[in-house]
């Protein structure tokens, strides 16, 4: 792929040593095996659209044997009983080996989802194993509560494993979706059925070799491969899972929570779809707003100085208000750009944004482009496809956006901006806030006393100040409304895999109660 930036393209010829794939079975029960069907399908290459491997497809049938498997070692197996600190051990040893293969796993997520190599051997991997860290160290810190009771009784609260939990999870994060799941899971002492994305299964197969050779325990951990309408279906609906934690769209969260209603009324955690909105005020420096309007927005596929950068992110900043004292110098700023973003093969190190993840996501977000110049919005910049091989898209940039257009109101996951502006405080209040969705937002000024107001007006899950896409293992993420409940990250996502129970005694003569 060459590469190529919106105003014009220098052509560069891109050479890397693609790897054997090495693991293209499914995992259960400690071992990798095929399909009961012995199905299988072709995940692609985005940069080309060329078949990578083929790697087996399961079914319900499969999800059968890994849930058998999972529940068997749940009931009877040693990985929920052993000590939390014996738990935190084998994790560290399985973060180790994560480390250890950094490289290989960085051109796993480049080739099967399109990320950019360079930020996938600073930022993805890494921060993936640090993830695991962070609950390995959390594992021997599981505690119950001493109760107050108001009679002659003792009562104390235990903290156990969930069970068995299903993973499904998307594709524009292959490795940091896989470990914010399955971290916390092990750390509580359950045990698992990860779905990858159908587009995106290489690393997540590869994970689980490296939990084998870290020590944890067969049926603890297993990988299904295949599609959501059978495998993801037969999670969502099966009668010995005892917990679904769903990332994905809006739309199929809904399918999620009515199988799991309808089945045996599992526990479930949905991170959903988002369109969140950056507010900048008329007292921002206006070049950092600008950086942070592309950060929010590209994040993903492209990379900039702290942070790897395509839309294809739930808390994409896609919809941007910016202030009329300062609109019209921002345009001028971020379609400059905008205009000089470099797209091409996310293996070359001077690229900025790779490709869309496959050709069905590809297809979509032209097609918005395309309702956005239909329904009379301005095309500043972008708006068409790159080369003849892949799935690139240029940076787009929409003004004269009206709130009722589909740009502005549907998450299109993709480089797709809509620029907008405000006069008041309260406008912009009212603005950010009218959306289904309910996942992030972004606010830049220097007056604190407006971000405070603003941050504790804006129904969402997490706000950003003078900052954009600040993830931390630490700090739980989820949203309000229609973008789902329940939080990845930080404690409260261990607490998602963890049931209380009551335990009360009676007191016989205690001198105090």
């Amino acid at each position: 792929m060459a590469v190529e930036s919106n105003g014009s393209a220098e052509k560069h010829s891109v050479v890397y040593d693609v790897p054997e794939i090495k693991f293209t079975k499914l995992f259960i029960n400690g071992s990798f095996v095929d399909a009961v069907s012995g199905k299988t399908f072709e995940t692609i290459d985005p940069r080309t659209g060329e078949v990578i491997a083929k790697v087996a497809e399961g079914d319900k049938e499969d999800i059968d044997l890994a849930v058998k498997a999972a529940r068997n070692a749940f009931d009877h197996g040693k990985w929920s009983r052993m000590s939390g600190f014996e738990r935190g051990q084998i994790m560290m040893k399985f973060a180790d080996l994560v480390d250890k293969h950094t490289d290989e796993l960085a051109v796993l997520d480049a080739i099967d989802a399109g990320k950019l190599l360079s930020s996938g051997k600073m930022l993805d991997i890494p921060d993936s194993a640090n993830v695991l860290r962070y609950y390995a160290g959390a594992a021997d810190k599981i505690h119950g509560k001493t109760l107050k009771m108001s009679r002659e009784l003792f009562g104390y609260t235990l903290l156990e494993p969930v069970g068995v939990v299903g993973h499904i999870i998307p594709w524009n994060f292959p490795s940091g979706m896989f470990f914010s799941k399955v971290s916390p899971a092990l750390a509580a002492g359950c045990t698992m059925i990860v779905k990858p994305a159908e587009q995106t299964p290489l690393s997540a197969l590869y994970y689980a070799h490296l939990a084998k050779l870290a020590g944890i325990p067969d049926g603890v951990l297993n990988v299904v491969n295949g599609f959501g309408q059978k495998a993801g279906a037969a999670i969502s609906s099966h009668m010995d899972i005892d917990k679904i934690s769903f990332t994905g769209s809006t739309e199929v969260g809904r399918i999620v929570m009515k199988a799991a209603a309808e089945s045996n009324l599992k526990v479930v955690s949905l991170e959903l779809g988002g369109k969140s909105p950056v507010i900048i005020f008329d007292d921002a420096d206006v070049d950092t707003a600008v950086d942070l309007a592309l950060l929010g927005i590209l994040y993903n596929k492209a990379i900039t100085v702290s942070r790897t950068l395509n839309g294809e992110v739930c808390v994409a900043g896609s919809r941007v208000y910016v202030q009329e004292g300062i609109y019209d110098e921002f345009v001028k700023k971020i379609s400059v750009k905008a205009n000089n973003w470099v797209v091409g093969d996310p293996f070359d190190p001077r690229v900025q944004q790779g490709p869309q993840v496959d050709k069905n996501q590809f297809e979509k977000v032209l097609s918005y482009i395309e309702y956005g110049k239909r329904d009379g919005a301005t095309l500043l910049t972008g708006g068409k496809a790159i080369g003849e091989k892949g799935y690139y898209i240029q940076p787009t940039i929409f003004t004269d956006v009206t709130e009722n257009m589909s740009i502005v109101k549907d998450e299109i996951f993709g480089p797709v901006l809509a620029l907008m502006k405000f006069k008041t405080i309260e406008e912009a209040i009212e603005k950010a806030n009218n959306t289904k969705y309910g996942l992030a937002a972004g606010i830049v000024t220097k007056d604190l006393n407006v971000a405070n107001r603003v941050s504790r007006s804006i129904r969402a899950g997490t706000i950003w100040i003078n900052c954009y896409l600040e993830f931390d293992r630490d700090v739980p993420f989820g949203g309000y409304k229609m973008s789902g409940f329940g939080k990845d990250d930080g404690l409260d996502s261990l607490h998602k895999y963890l049931n209380v129970k009551s335990v009360v005694t009676p007191l016989y003569n205690s001198p105090w109660l």
